[in-house]
C-alpha cells in the first residue's frame, strides 16, 4: 500500500540541498519536494520483517520522504509486479529489506533502466551490481559461534550426530547453513540425514522443523546429539520435537526472538541464538540514502557484513528480542 507524507515548511531548506535529479530519476527531491522512496520486503510476515516495515515507515515520516511501502508476504508473483509498477511511476531511491536478489531480477532490471539505486538490507551474501549497497550480517561468524556453542556443550563434536535445518530461498540462511554443515563435518560430526534438511516456507517453519526432527527420532531413537537451525522460529519447532521425544539433544537458532531467549534463560534444550544488529544496519542504510539525496553520492563499497552477538545463558537477560525492537 502507499503511504504519503507531506513535507513541513521546516524541512524545505534541508530538502533544497538535493541537486537536480539524474537522467533516470524523477527529480522529485528537487525544488523543496520530498525524496520519493519505494520500499519493499518479501519477509514482512516474520518478526524482523514486520519491524522493518514499521521502522522504515517511521523514518520516512521523520525525514519527510514520500514513501511507497510494498509488503510481499513471501509472494514474489504479487510483489515483483507491484514494485515494478511503482518504479514506472517514478522514484529517487528504492529500499529492499530481507529479499534475496535472486528472486527479484525483474525489479533490479526495472530499477537499472530507470536509473534508480537500490539500497538493501540482508538481500545478498556478497557484492552485487544489482544494489548500490547491501548491508547484512557476518554469516561465517554466525556459523562459527553457534557450532562452537554446540561443541562446548557437547564436549566434542567428533562422533556426534547433528541435524542441520535450513531454508534455501533466504540467502543468509542458505549460506550459514552450508557453513555450519562444513564446520560440523570438519569437527568430526555426522550430519543427520546426510545433508541439510530444508524447510519449504518460513510461514510453516516451526511445524516443518518439528516434523523433521520428530520423524528422524522416530526412525532413530536417541539418534541426535544436536540440531543446528538457521532461524529461531524453526529452531523452536525442533526444540519442541526434542522435548516430546525426551531427547537430551541441544538446539541452536538465529534471530534472538522472545521465545528463544525465554527458553535459553529457562535452561532447557535451546542452547543459544544470535542477535543481529538490525536497527544499527537500518540506520547505516538511511545514512547512505541521505548522502545520495544530498549530492547523488553512492556508497564506496557495495557490500558490508556487520558483527553479531552469540546469545546464551550468560547474556540472555541483557538482550532485546528481535520481535521487541519497536
Amino acid at each position: 500500500m502507499r503511504i504519503k507524507f507531506k513535507v513541513f515548511a521546516a524541512l524545505a531548506a534541508a530538502a533544497a540541498l538535493s541537486l537536480s535529479g539524474c537522467s533516470g530519476s524523477t527529480g522529485s527531491s528537487d525544488a523543496g519536494k520530498p525524496l520519493k522512496v519505494i520500499a519493499f520486503t518479501s519477509g514482512n510476515q516474520t518478526p524482523v520483517g514486520a519491524w522493518w516495515v514499521k521502522a522504515v515507515t517511521a523514518k520516512a515520516k521523520d525525514l519527510g520522504w514520500d514513501l511507497t511501502m510494498i509488503q510481499g508476504d513471501f509472494d514474489f508473483q504479487k510483489m515483483n509486479p507491484a514494485v515494478e509498477s511503482a518504479i514506472g511511476r517514478g522514484a529517487d531511491v528504492i529500499l529492499d529489506g530481507y529479499t534475496d536478489i535472486a528472486s527479484i531480477g525483474s525489479i533490479v532490471s526495472a530499477a537499472k533502466d530507470a536509473n534508480i539505486p537500490i539500497f538493501a538490507m540482508d538481500s545478498s551474501t556478497k557484492e552485487t551490481d544489482g544494489f548500490a549497497v547491501n548491508i547484512t550480517t557476518n554469516q561465517q561468524q554466525i556459523a562459527d559461534a553457534t557450532v562452537g556453542a554446540l561443541s562446548k556443550t557437547l564436549g566434542d563434536l567428533k562422533g556426534k550426530t547433528v541435524m542441520v535445518i535450513g531454508h534455501d530461498p533466504h540467502p543468509g540462511i542458505r549460506m550459514r547453513a552450508d557453513l555450519a554443515k562444513k564446520a560440523l563435518i570438519a569437527a568430526g560430526a555426522t550430519i543427520a540425514g546426510g545433508d541439510i534438511q530444508k524447510v519449504k516456507s518460513p510461514a510453516s517453519g516451526r511445524t516443518e522443523a518439528l516434523a523433521l526432527v520428530a520423524d528422524y527420532l522416530s526412525a532413530h531413537p536417541n539418534g541426535l546429539d544436536g540440531v543446528w537451525v538457521g532461524w529461531d522460529d524453526a529452531a523452536l519447532g525442533a526444540s519442541k520435537a526434542l522435548s516430546e521425544a525426551h531427547s537430551t539433544a541441544k538446539v541452536t537458532g538465529v534471530d534472538a526472538t522472545s521465545e528463544a531467549i525465554a527458553q535459553i534463560k529457562a535452561g532447557g534444550n535451546f542452547l543459544a541464538t544470535i542477535e543481529q544488529p538490525w536497527p544499527k544496519i537500518l540506520d547505516k542504510l538511511v545514512q547512505n540514502v541521505s548522502a545520495y539525496q544530498k549530492d547523488r553520492t553512492l556508497p564506496k563499497t557495495k557490500f558490508e557484513a556487520d558483527d553479531t552477538t552469540l546469545v546464551d545463558s550468560s547474556n540472555a537477560a541483557n538482550i532485546t528480542p528481535s520481535d521487541k525492537l519497536g
